[in-house]
């Protein structure tokens, strides 16, 4: 039964595609059939086709079919005070084809343009259609659990704090935390990426994947309109927006071109004629300079501009999407072929994030478990990666955390609160220094993470952290020195020896550490007093929000980066993989290469036809090669992009 059901829903898919196509080309099919119809007709010399009028009346039947749509166009346009457009352009010069009885050529020009501009809508809808079934992934409903029974709901009326679930297969509605032990999960929609990721308890879950293996409930941390997979659809809907310098510059072009090259097919008429009446022995034909303004006007027809560039940013911003690159815009797609400096954060950037406390050293007079106590009681409302570490340590330690409010945070050297009427430091060495609390001198020269406690004015004790880079952050590198960008450098508010054994390991040899939020800055201020400095910033937390508005291009890493970092930069790596930042360097070049070998091309071949017509030697065949040809060309040029990107 199911399998007759399936075959059905194909069945009736095939029959709609069917009706689809030939609602799309019948108007083109039937003009075609008349115009080759009636040119064999005239070959053949049959009898009736001789009559003037019925080749007329025959050829206007060819035209109408394509004719109609776009002479439509023409006049809506007009009536919008948008006269001179390509609509127009192909109108008067297939108008004028007929005025002088080259009845085939003028069928001609329209049928050409007319299914040059039907492939133009085929290759944008598709690109459109790329993004929208990569990113409009979003459940209709959410199974919410209440009262121990299952309630389906829509998910924008699902509130934080609720328990929904999601059977296996099933695409997760809404963000939330994972209460079940470790499920699977598809999130190739959020990253580009096939792999299954495993998700334990208490770890987020994004809406947009997919559960793989088993029913899962979660808590649900953020509403519909704040989910991770809204924001990256918000953000890729606005990108369209954002154009391109080519872009913005075809458009001004086309609008102030076309009534030039209107204005120039009149002189074309005009000049001769005007000649004519001063000198009586040049002999004026008008309907000869009538057909050469007509193979100009079709030549200088700007379309193939105008479609193939914005496809060309369009495919380039959804190759990148796929691979888990997004683009806020063409005009960073355009930007990021400029860069020639990239400046890394370290933690969470090149660096998983995931710390893991390798010792505790205390005071003879603390306890151990009370030092944990303090620092993870003090801890345990940050997000960032080592306070995770620390709450995780403490839990697996058996430690419970006390409640501690007015936590005061220092940029840059950690946290600060008081209890029982002590202040209580917990955080780098350079907070010590801040309130003047004596340590060890050995803690200055350990090269991983140290997190320092003290009570009052007194040094209580630290714990030793590390973290790792991440598997592809040499790949980075590697693939950036590729592409020849050999001004790499490593920005960390980490000890400065930690951040140069990171940067040695990597081949990097600029590398800053001991650097505040606003270091960063400064850093990047300095950089950009350089003009030939194009930098691209990569950092995750909100700490890193400023350099990455700095920097000429801010790359943010979506996967755990914070909402401000993404929110600020231009563009988002879904994946959190530093080799991303090559991946978006190499989309934005191989775009522009296409768009630049479009542009090429259509003047090249514009130009050529231009000198032939003007000299009476190309007719409006020639013209409509020039013109929709050119265009076919150019678009299929423009769809490889979707290839060119790995």
């Amino acid at each position: 039964m199911g399998c007759n059901c399936c075959c059905t829903h194909e069945h009736a898919a095939e029959k709609e595609k069917k009706s689809s196509l030939l609602k799309d080309y019948w108007r083109i099919i039937l003009s075609a059939l008349l115009l080759f119809g009636g040119i064999m007709l005239n070959a053949t010399d049959v009898a009736f086709f001789q009559e003037k009028h019925a080749a007329f009346c025959w050829y206007l039947s060819a035209y109408l079919p394509v004719g109609l749509p776009v002479l439509k166009e023409a006049w809506e346009n007009a009536v919008r005070k948008d006269v001179f457009s390509e609509f127009t352009l192909m109108s008067i010069a297939t108008i004028g084809a007929f005025y002088i009885g080259e009845y085939p050529e003028g069928v001609a020009v329209m049928l050409f343009y007319s299914l040059g501009e039907l492939f133009q809508e085929k290759a944008v809808d598709k690109a459109k259609r790329n993004i929208s079934a990569l990113l409009d992934v979003r459940p209709e409903t959410a199974t919410v659990i209440k009262d121990g029974k299952a309630v389906v709901e829509a998910p924008q009326r699902v509130k934080a704090g609720e328990v929904i679930e999601v059977r296996a297969g099933e695409r997760v509605p809404l963000d939330g935390v994972m209460l079940g032990e470790a499920a699977a999960f598809n999130t190739s929609a959020l990253t580009g990426e096939s792999a299954p990721r495993n998700i334990r308890r208490g770890e987020e879950v994004l809406a947009g994947m997919i559960s793989t293996d088993r029913v899962v409930r979660m808590r649900v941390t953020k509403t519909f309109e704040k989910s991770a997979l809204s924001r990256i659809l918000e953000l890729v809907q606005d990108a369209s927006e954002r154009k391109a310098p080519a872009e913005l510059f075809i458009r001004r072009f086309a609008r102030i071109y076309t009534p030039i090259v209107t204005g120039l097919a009149v002189l074309i008429v005009l000049l001769p004629f005007i000649y004519s009446l001063i000198i009586h022995e040049y002999p004026f034909n008008f309907n000869d300079w009538l057909y050469r303004a007509l193979v100009f006007l079709v030549i200088s027809c700007p379309c193939a501009l105008v479609v193939s560039i914005p496809l060309g940013y369009f495919g380039g911003i959804g190759a990148a999407s796929r691979r888990g690159v997004l683009f806020k815009g063409g005009n960073y797609l355009d930007a990021v072929t400029r860069i020639n400096t990239v400046v890394f954060d370290k933690t969470g950037t090149l660096t998983k994030g995931v710390f893991e406390v390798q010792s505790c050293e205390t005071q003879p007079d603390v306890p151990e478990e009370e030092l944990i106590r303090l620092i993870a009681s003090v801890e345990r409302n940050s997000t960032h990666p080592v306070a995770k570490a620390i709450a995780n340590y403490a839990g697996q330690r058996g430690i419970e955390p006390m409640a501690v409010s007015d936590i005061t945070e220092i940029a840059g050297h950690g946290l600060q609160t008081f209890m029982d009427n002590n202040r209580i430091l917990v955080g780098n060495t350079r907070l010590l220094d801040k309130f003047q609390v004596k340590y060890p001198d050995e803690l200055s020269s350990i090269a991983d993470t140290v997190v320092v406690c003290a009570v009052g004015t007194t040094y209580a004790g630290h714990l030793l952290l590390s973290d790792t880079l991440k598997e592809d952050a040499l790949e980075a590198i590697e693939e950036l020195k590729a592409l020849r960008i050999n001004n790499i450098q490593i920005l960390s508010g980490d000890k400065q020896g930690i951040v140069s054994d990171f940067a040695r390991k990597l081949g990097v040899t600029q590398a800053y550490g001991n650097l505040l939020p606003d270091g960063k800055v400064k850093h990047i201020e300095k950089l950009r007093q350089d003009v030939r400095n194009r930098i691209a910033f990569v950092g995750d937390g909100i700490n890193d929000t400023p350099a990455l508005a700095l920097s000429h291009v801010g790359i943010a890493m979506g996967g755990l980066g914070s909402d401000a970092a993404i929110e600020t930069a231009d563009v988002v790596i879904q994946t959190d993989q530093p080799s991303k930042v090559a991946t978006a360097i190499h989309a934005g070049r191989q775009t522009r290469r296409i768009i630049r070998q479009n542009i090429s091309l259509t003047f090249g071949v514009k130009l050529l036809v231009l000198i032939l017509g003007a000299g009476g030697l190309a007719t409006l065949w020639e013209a409509v090669f020039a013109d929709v040809g050119v265009a076919l060309i150019a678009i299929i040029n423009a769809t490889r992009i979707q290839k060119l990107i790995k």
